[in-house]
């Protein structure tokens, strides 16, 4: 999948622009809405925590670095088995496992405070009474998905694909 993101300047477009791509087959639950202070009208398919926040890039880190100090205390406890501990690969790997579950947890609280970075950029925009419409579509679909809004919509701005969207959640 790849997010398509597109600023437009009016809620009546914005509708206009969700109602073709739903007839263009992309479903609603792939379609997000943003606006300055949470003002998308209720009939506009809303962004969700996952696209506000920075939940899933924290949940990411927290794993990796969290799994790595798992890892590490766990070879450490190895290493110091003449101490009277005794453990086996499989402790190792349950360290690490927990390591990497609670950094993912910790990190995930903490992103969920925090403004989505990636939508940095577009905060001007909808500090001046703009929407953000974000379209998560098929690697297929991306020409044919821009190519749709351009023609039919020459005043929503395109800004892009994102590289890659997560395979989580």
């Amino acid at each position: 999948m790849q997010r398509l993101y597109f600023v437009i300047p009016t809620v009546q477009s914005c509708r206009t622009i969700v109602n073709e791509l739903l007839v263009a087959r992309i479903e609603e639950k792939h379609m997000h809405v943003m606006a300055k202070n949470d003002e998308v009208p209720r009939d506009l398919p809303q962004a969700n925590l996952l696209q506000k926040s920075d939940f899933v890039p924290a949940v990411e880190r927290g794993i990796t670095i969290g799994g790595g100090t798992g890892l590490f205390a766990g070879i450490l406890a190895y290493s110091f088995q003449s101490a009277g501990l005794e453990v086996g690969g499989f402790a190792i790997l349950a360290i690490c496992l927990a390591g990497g579950g609670i950094g993912a947890w910790i990190a995930g609280m903490i992103g969920v405070d925090v403004p989505n970075s990636q939508l940095k950029s577009f905060m001007p925009s909808l500090n001046a009474g703009n929407l953000l419409l974000i379209v998560d579509v098929k690697r297929s679909r991306v020409t044919e998905i821009e190519e749709m809004i351009k023609n039919l919509h020459p005043e929503a701005v395109d800004h892009g694909v994102e590289a890659s969207l997560p395979v989580f959640p």
